[in-house]
């Protein structure tokens, strides 16, 4: 199974779709929690890789059923995670973190 067929078999309402909203949420979650508890920046890699990673999986799991309002806020949520990540890469910092 490549990694688009297991997310499109998880996309339905059985524990294996269960098991992936609760990873990508936990993802999300983690880069959160860190941030509010000073264990991480905003800005780090680390921090980014965790939004875009669990955000992506949100997402491609909200299109796959149909969500738009979800697929809406984690599209978004991904892709401004990516337009950061790449930013810090390239050795910028993102707007705004001033």
């Amino acid at each position: 199974m490549t990694g688009l067929t297991t997310l499109a078999a998880a996309g339905g309402e059985g524990a294996a779709g269960q098991v992936t909203q609760i990873v990508g949420a936990l993802l999300v979650l983690a880069g959160f929690a860190g941030t509010q508890l000073g264990r991480m920046s905003p800005h780090s890699v680390v921090y980014l890789v965790l939004n875009l990673v669990g955000s992506a999986i949100l997402a491609v799991l909200a299109a796959l059923d149909a969500q738009l309002g979800f697929l809406l806020l984690e599209g978004v949520w991904a892709f401004v995670s990516l337009y950061g990540l790449v930013a810090v890469l390239r050795g910028r910092t993102p707007a705004g973190a001033h």
